[in-house]
């Protein structure tokens, strides 16, 4: 293999992408562009629901019942009802969904020491929200029954005796911010995609043209031609994975924790797995349409379903589990994940960066072996 024949394949890589200004954004824009897209718009974090209150009691203590809620930044009480009506109606028509319904006894039976009923009305037809909205209902009701306990203990001259002090402390994520779990994963999900993409339509955009064939001819070796194609878009991808970096850090407060040198050291094993995989979908594709199919295909939905990006992979039946070994994008999740959000050594991801260069090694080979056997 001779560098200094690689070397013109890689700069007519360079001047064919920029004067192809769809490839050109493609590469560099379309992930930057998704990112921003996609980091505001998919978000876990169930804010602002949207409440109404029948509040039959009227008294003191349900209005310090409700404020209880209304300090909370999960709840915005929206309507105030009178009937069960009314309150079929604002479910019925999405506009609220929890609805606490309080009985005319609440203030009677809390200063009687006796368990006061309260109802609470939730619209499950999203059961994520839905499940969400109980849970934070739940812990503020705990909390407002626990105040109350106590302060009737303490009328009666006794303490409250809790046998479990529980105290959580969250890591990696204090805040519990959906966007710094997605976001990592947003990163790789785009830059398998454009890197597949776009390299599998290069290749065959050159066997329609008819100027693979005339490369093939020529004394360029089938692994020198390989390999300028996949250093040209390597370098390309490695300046887009920076702007999406950059876009995480400025935009959505996500820093890297571990590593630099180990992060890109896992980002451009995955970028060689995904141009691998390029120029294998390209390899056996004579049309550019076939070929964008095809990569949409096999990086799209694995990507998206089958690398724990959105859905966790351990809750999938075992048969996924076992396919999801496929998709280098789970693997390098683990690596991105564990970088920047834990900051931990390599030590703790150094499998998942083997399997990504044995699955590159592989994708490579194939192309080689395939477009060698089309030029015999």
């Amino acid at each position: 293999m001779n560098i200094k024949r690689i070397k013109p394949i890689i700069v007519k890589e360079f001047r064919q992408i920029r004067r192809d200004k769809r490839s050109l954004g493609v590469l560099l824009v379309f992930p930057a562009f998704l990112v921003l897209l996609i980091g505001y718009a998919l978000n876990f974090d169930v804010k602002h629901i949207s409440v109404a209150v029948f509040d039959q009691d009227k008294t003191q203590s349900s209005r310090e019942f409700i404020r209880s809620f209304s300090n909370s930044e999960y709840f915005d009480f929206n309507y105030s009802v009178q009937s069960y009506e009314e309150i079929d109606n604002l479910l019925d028509e999405g506009k609220v969904l929890v609805v606490f319904v309080i009985p005319t006894n609440f203030s009677k039976e809390l200063l009687a020491g006796r368990d006061a009923k309260l109802q609470i009305l939730v619209d499950g037809s999203n059961s994520n929200t839905a499940t969400t909205a109980i849970g934070y209902s739940n812990a503020i009701v705990q909390a407002y029954s626990m105040r109350i306990a106590l302060e009737t203990l303490a009328r009666n001259g006794k303490e409250l005796y809790v046998p479990i002090d529980l105290h959580p402390k969250v890591w990696y994520n204090p805040e519990l911010i959906s966007a710094k779990f997605l976001v990592p994963g947003l990163i790789g999900f785009i830059l398998m995609l454009s890197a597949v993409v776009s390299t599998s339509l290069s290749v065959v955009r050159e066997k329609e043209r008819g100027t693979m064939d005339q490369m093939m001819v020529s004394p360029l070796k089938t692994g020198e031609i390989i390999l300028g194609k996949t250093i040209s878009y390597l370098i390309i991808a490695l300046i887009a994975s920076v702007l999406v970096l950059l876009i995480g850090y400025f935009f959505f407060d996500i820093s890297i924790r571990g590593s630099i040198l180990w992060l890109y050291i896992g980002i451009f094993i995955f970028l060689l797995a995904a141009l691998g995989q390029g120029l294998l979908i390209s390899a056996i594709s004579h049309t550019q349409q076939v070929a964008f199919i095809i990569s949409v295909f096999s990086t799209l939905l694995p990507a998206l379903i089958l690398s724990g990006f959105v859905f966790p992979i351990r809750s999938m039946p075992i048969a996924l589990q076992i396919i999801s070994n496929v998709t280098p994008p789970k693997f390098f999740l683990i690596v991105i994940r564990d970088v920047i959000l834990k900051g931990v050594e390599p030590a703790v991801f150094w499998e998942q960066l083997v399997y990504m260069a044995i699955f590159a090694a592989v994708t490579l080979g194939l192309s080689t072996r395939l477009l060698l056997k089309r030029a015999n």
